[in-house]
C-alpha cells in the first residue's frame, strides 16, 4: 500500500477501537470482526468480502508496532501539513515526493535518518474458524473424544469435556485457518448440540426424570424402582397419599459438577387406567362409597372469580 494512502485510511476506525488502544484490545476487536465478515461466513456477499479485506489492512499496520508507529506519524504530520503539486519554478516536490523523501531518507529536502526503505506489514495472524458438532445426551454428561472433519483441513480431535451443555462453545486455540504468512493460526470455535435422551433431560447439574406410579402406589405408598445415566436402577420410597407432580430427590446420580454432583429428580406421575374391567370399576365405586364427602374443587370457582 502507498504511503499517502494512510492519510486517507483511519486503520483505527475502521476497527472500532481508540488510538491509544491496547495491543490486546486491536487483537480481540480483530478477530471478531474478520469472523462476522470473513468470506466463509458470507458466500457471495461482495460487501462483507469487501469489509473483510478493510479491516485485515487496518489489522496489519496497527498490530506491528514499527508500522503503527509510522502510520501515526504519518496521520499526525497529514493533518496540518497541505501539499500542492509543484510547478514551473515552485519549490519543493509534490505530494509523492513529499512521501518518499520521508520513509526512504533519500532525495531532496528528505527527513534527517528517514525511516528506512520499504513497509514490511509483518505477519498477520489466522482467521477463526466455526464448526458445530452433535453428540448424544450421555456423551455430554460423561465426556467424549470425537473426530472432527473440516473442509480444507486434516481431521481434528476434539475432546468434550464432562458436563458439556446444549449450545456451549468450546474453543480449540490455533486449530483455525493458518496464517498467510507466517503468523499465529486463528482458533476454532466448536458449537455443541446434546441430542435429546428418551428418559432423561438436564437442569444445570441436575438430571430429570419422569416416574409414572400407579393410583394404588399412590395412595397407598410403594417401594419402586427408578432408573439412572449410565447405572443400576436405585430404589425409591413413595409415601402414601402422594400427589401427582410431587418431586423426589435422589442424592449424587446427577452431573458431575467438578466440585460437587448434581441430583436425579423423580417427578411423580400418577399413571389412570384406561381399561377397567368390571371387577376393577366395582371396587372403586365401592372406595367411591367409603371416601370422606370432600369436593377437591369446593373453592375452585370462588377463587376463579366467577362466584
Amino acid at each position: 500500500m502507498a504511503s499517502q494512502d494512510w492519510l486517507e485510511k483511519d486503520f483505527y476506525k475502521v476497527l472500532g477501537v481508540a488510538k491509544d488502544a491496547q495491543e490486546a484490545e486491536i487483537k480481540k476487536t480483530y478477530r471478531k470482526l474478520a469472523r462476522q465478515f470473513h468470506p466463509d461466513s458470507n458466500p457471495g456477499d461482495a460487501k462483507a468480502e469487501a469489509k473483510f479485506k478493510e479491516i485485515s489492512e487496518a489489522f496489519s499496520v496497527l498490530s506491528d508496532k514499527e508500522q503503527r508507529k509510522e502510520y501515526d506519524a504519518v496521520r499526525a504530520m497529514g493533518g496540518g501539513a497541505r501539499f500542492t503539486a509543484g510547478g514551473p519554478g515552485a519549490q519543493g516536490g509534490g505530494f509523492e515526493d513529499v512521501f518518499s523523501n520521508l520513509f526512504s531518507g533519500g532525495g531532496r529536502g528528505g527527513f534527517p535518518g528517514g525511516f528506512g526503505g520499504g513497509f514490511d506489514f509483518g505477519p498477520t495472524p489466522g482467521v477463526d474458524l466455526t464448526a458445530r458438532t452433535s453428540i448424544d445426551f450421555i456423551d455430554s454428561i460423561k465426556g467424549a473424544t470425537i473426530k472432527l472433519s473440516l473442509q480444507g483441513m486434516e481431521p481434528l480431535n476434539v475432546k468434550i469435556p464432562a458436563g458439556v451443555q446444549d449450545g456451549q462453545k468450546i474453543k480449540l486455540r490455533a486449530k483455525g485457518r493458518p496464517s498467510p504468512n507466517g503468523g499465529p493460526s486463528g482458533d476454532l470455535i466448536v458449537t455443541v448440540r446434546v441430542k435429546p435422551h428418551p428418559v432423561f433431560t438436564r437442569d444445570g447439574a441436575n438430571l430429570r426424570v419422569t416416574v409414572p406410579v400407579t393410583f394404588t402406589e399412590a395412595a397407598l405408598g410403594a417401594n419402586i424402582l427408578v432408573p439412572t445415566l449410565g447405572g443400576d436402577p436405585v430404589k425409591l420410597k413413595i409415601n402414601p397419599g402422594c400427589p401427582n407432580g410431587r418431586v423426589l430427590r435422589i442424592q449424587g446420580r446427577g452431573v458431575d459438577a467438578g466440585n460437587a454432583r448434581g441430583d436425579l429428580l423423580a417427578t411423580v406421575e400418577i399413571a389412570v387406567p384406561s381399561h377397567l374391567s368390571e371387577k376393577a370399576k366395582k371396587a372403586l365405586q365401592d372406595f367411591q362409597q367409603v371416601m370422606p364427602d370432600e369436593d377437591p374443587r369446593a373453592d375452585l370457582l370462588s377463587r376463579a372469580g366467577l362466584l
